[in-house]
């Protein structure tokens, strides 16, 4: 799903963490498939003042051992709670709201529908904290993300992987100036990298038939033609590294400085702000300085997406109220909760 939903309808925005670059070969493919195609955020640079830990300076392997060995059975509501509160802080010092939204993302998209059984049919389960699936093309950089949070877990260990992503994803969303997002908790983790999916889930930015792509992908997950264009949009927060994706320019007018480490090319001029520009933009296509990928473009021509672009374009009212269902909706794809019901941190 690149720090944006993948370029896909999707593609994370990642304003403040930054990955090591892989391979030439490797970082093609690490951010054509993703929902954000490998968007630019400095985490490995930021410091972050949370109390009571100092950021991981595990490496990958090691981190994810250390994951896998302090995993909690079930959230605790008032730990996951008082995390909240970290998340904004570690947003408002770091700028790394698009990688955070493609974690959450990441984790969620890997769901089949046509798998009945957990955890076999992928989805938010915490499994992206393994080094296996760290190393899937499409989540090239995302250690970056869970070096960001893991301070967060050590602080608060009741609290289920599954759940700090989604909460983490839906925090970002809402303090870039998004819809509050209605999430539900309780989400149960794997308990190993055995249970982590094969890779290959999650959408590719360029493919040779972008509309038929996205359909594919999405519609495995049980998401529909609406829920695709309006997750898309929140392509509206990060930027695409050519040197990592493949796409995008070096630098723009609206990179070049940051915040953050500066360079890549934002799919919108405000690139921290969750708006409805990323669907006015790419309908009046006026400014060469802003990324425009296949899959986005594939909005506006196919006569199918085409009816809910117009209508995001027109109305941002309209795309932050379908934006909140569907992005709600994708945190819970493939989830086993417990209690079954899940539970509010807003009650």
């Amino acid at each position: 799903m690149a720090e944006r939903l993948t370029t896909a309808a999707a593609a994370t925005l990642r304003a403040s963490a930054t990955a090591a670059a892989p391979s030439a070969r490797r970082a093609a493919r690490a951010s054509s498939r993703a929902f954000f195609p490998n968007s630019s955020a400095s985490a490995a640079r930021a410091r972050v003042g949370l109390r009571a830990a100092p950021p991981s300076r595990l490496p990958q392997r090691a981190m994810a051992v250390r994951c896998a060995a302090v995993g909690a059975a079930v959230s605790d509501a008032a730990q996951l709670k008082a995390s909240r509160e970290d998340i904004r802080e570690l947003l408002r010092t770091t700028y790394c709201h698009p990688i955070l939204v493609r974690l959450g993302w990441h984790d969620a998209g890997t769901y089949d529908k046509n798998i009945e059984e957990w955890p076999q049919r992928g989805g938010a389960n915490g499994s992206l904290r393994f080094d296996v699936e760290l190393k899937h093309g499409a989540n090239a950089g995302l250690v970056n993300a869970l070096k960001l949070i893991q301070p967060i877990k050590d602080k608060y260990p009741s609290i289920t992987y599954a759940d700090l992503f989604q909460l983490a994803s839906a925090t970002a969303i809402e303090e870039a100036g998004g819809p509050k997002i209605p999430m539900k908790y309780g989400r149960v983790d794997v308990t190993g990298p055995e249970q982590c999916p094969p890779e290959g889930k999650l959408p590719d930015a360029g493919p040779s038939s972008p509309a038929d792509h996205l359909r594919e992908v999405f519609y495995r997950m049980g998401l529909d033609d609406k829920d695709i264009v309006v997750l898309s949009g929140a392509h509206t927060l990060g930027r695409s590294r050519p040197e990592r994706s493949g796409w995008g320019k070096p630098e723009t007018k609206y990179t070049k400085n940051g915040p953050g480490a500066p360079g890549g090319q934002s799919w919108t001029a405000e690139w921290l702000k969750f708006d409805n520009s990323y669907f006015t933009e790419i309908k009046e296509k006026r400014d060469q300085d802003l990324l425009v990928l296949p899959t986005d473009a594939a909005l506006f021509e196919d006569p199918g997406f085409k009816v809910y672009a117009e209508k995001y374009a027109a109305d941002q009212d309209a795309f932050f109220k379908d934006y909140a269902e569907a992005h709600a909706k994708l945190s819970n794809l493939g989830a086993k909760f417990n209690p079954p019901q899940g539970f509010s941190l807003d009650d």
